[in-house]
């Protein structure tokens, strides 16, 4: 696959409210191949667990900056991190935070909270020392005070979100292996499934697969096709590098988003992520059924809905759901990381 450049920029500012969902993403000039295994696809030795609890990795907070437009549900912000080459991952592995302080209940330090990384393993900015994450600020809203109550918000979602440029950032991992691209067979067709910040890893997907000068871009010939649930326009993540991707690599890459407040599923209610995975199911279960790799990630919520609608599904179809489930899973063709 002929790779290109993604015309874009790396913002340092910190986080804003603009007024339209803005762009991002970054400039490439380099050759992405310096990170690469022997053979490329070689996982055998992909590492796990290098930075623990008890001896966390520092990180630096190079930029942070809110991702969404006025009119989503919430604020989701892009994270860029510091490592210096010192904490490298691949593509569907996660990052452990540690925010700082300790809990009020017991004065122990807080939990480690993970997050799955939004980018490549040569991050937004192609040098193989820095990460990002996608997080949304989660926030409680007090029905009897019908204000956020802050007692109650996510301590690590708004401890990185109100990141400045030098803040320290104390981090575990990498975590997991499960949603790791299997490259060998560059002909694999790849489905994502995500809800929200769910999109993180699959942001990385689709940068190394089309974006990057790897020899996974290269040698890739399969089709990727994302689909992303959000709650309306305002609310999409990394949209402008989708589109791009789309426009540019039609026969490799589709794009399908569910957006629950502005569209309609064929019942008239809501479309939810299972309502779009559902309009394209024949072409799904036939992608399945020829070795496609399927990927969920996003909110645990996602899940049951989505199962439900696989089980209907194969119920049409005169399959057996369980048997069906089972046998993705033992060809390692069914990915989940749910939170």
């Amino acid at each position: 696959m002929k790779i290109v450049s993604a015309l874009a920029f790396v913002s340092t500012a910190s986080a804003f409210m603009p007024s339209t969902a803005p762009k991002f993403g970054t400039s490439l000039n380099l050759k992405q191949d310096f990170l690469e295994a022997s053979p490329y696809y070689d996982q055998s030795a992909v590492i796990t667990n290098v930075y623990k609890n008890k001896a966390p990795f520092t990180g630096k907070i190079v930029s942070t900056k809110r991702i969404v437009g006025p009119k989503a549900t919430g604020e989701t912000c892009h994270i860029i991190i510091d490592h210096n080459g010192d904490f490298p991952y691949w593509e569907g592995q996660s990052w452990g935070v540690i925010p700082p302080g300790v809990r009020e209940k017991d004065g122990k330090p807080h939990a480690v909270r993970l997050y799955s990384i939004a980018s490549s393993r040569y991050g937004d900015d192609m040098t193989g020392k820095t990460g990002s994450l996608c997080v949304r600020r989660a926030t409680y809203w007090c029905p009897e005070l019908q204000a956020e109550d802050p007692a109650k918000k996510g301590i690590c979602s708004n401890f990185l979100c109100d990141t400045q440029p030098g803040d320290e950032v104390m981090m575990t991992g990498p975590a997991g292996k499960v949603m790791l691209m299997p490259e060998e067979d560059p002909n694999t067709d790849y489905i994502m499934v995500a809800t929200g910040t769910g999109i993180a890893p699959f942001r990385g997907f689709v940068r190394r697969l089309f974006f990057e000068d790897t020899p996974a871009a290269n040698a890739y010939k399969g089709e990727a096709w994302l689909f992303l649930g959000v709650a309306n326009s305002d609310a999409l993540l990394y949209d402008d590098e989708f589109q791009d991707a789309k426009a540019r690599f039609p026969e490799n890459f589709r794009l399908d988003y569910a957006l629950s407040r502005e569209q309609e599923n064929k019942k008239g209610g809501k479309m939810y992520i299972q309502d779009k995975v559902e309009e394209y199911a024949d072409e799904v279960f036939n992608k399945l059924d020829n070795g496609a790799h399927i990927y969920f990630c996003g909110l645990k919520g996602m899940m049951p809905g989505i199962q439900d609608m696989l089980a209907e599904v194969c119920k049409s179809k005169g399959l057996d759901y369980e048997e069906w489930i089972k046998g993705l899973k033992a060809k390692k063709q069914w990915h989940v990381e749910v939170y």
